[in-house]
């Protein structure tokens, strides 16, 4: 019968788990000092680890949304390209008074569409084999 070596398995599993570990963590604080964005693809590939891994391990999930509000940020749109409140009030008055027209053009269209639905009608009245086959 065979010695029973499982335990040199175990203790070469955990040992690489531990490496794991401590190469997830070193890193995660290596990006939250540098302040680069830190999500969970960015740190498994930086730390060499899977990401479902890092899916696994609650703390450093934490952490990694912990930073995440901090790091992201909207770019702001440079002053030169920023609307004023001048512009935007023209813009809107513009887009009331196309509102305004198209309110217009759709009620006639309605009013015509009603009238020709009405000589039609009036039409069969008269003649009702008119445009029949």
């Amino acid at each position: 019968m065979r010695a029973d070596n499982s335990r040199h398995l175990a203790k070469a599993a955990r040992s690489r788990a531990e490496q794991t570990r401590r190469r997830a963590v070193s890193t995660l604080r290596h990006l939250a000092t540098t302040e680069q964005t830190i999500t969970v693809s960015v740190l498994a590939q930086r730390a060499g680890v899977s990401r479902s891994w890092l899916y696994t391990q609650a703390d450093l999930l934490a952490q990694i949304r912990a930073e995440r509000p901090r790091r992201t940020t909207v770019p702001a749109v440079p002053a030169r390209q920023a609307a004023s409140d001048s512009s935007l009030r023209q813009r809107l008055q513009l887009a009331h008074q196309r509102i305004g027209e198209l309110e217009a053009d759709n009620q006639q269209l309605r009013h015509a569409l009603a009238q020709a639905l009405g000589d039609q009608r009036a039409r069969h009245a008269r003649d009702p084999l008119e445009n029949r086959p």
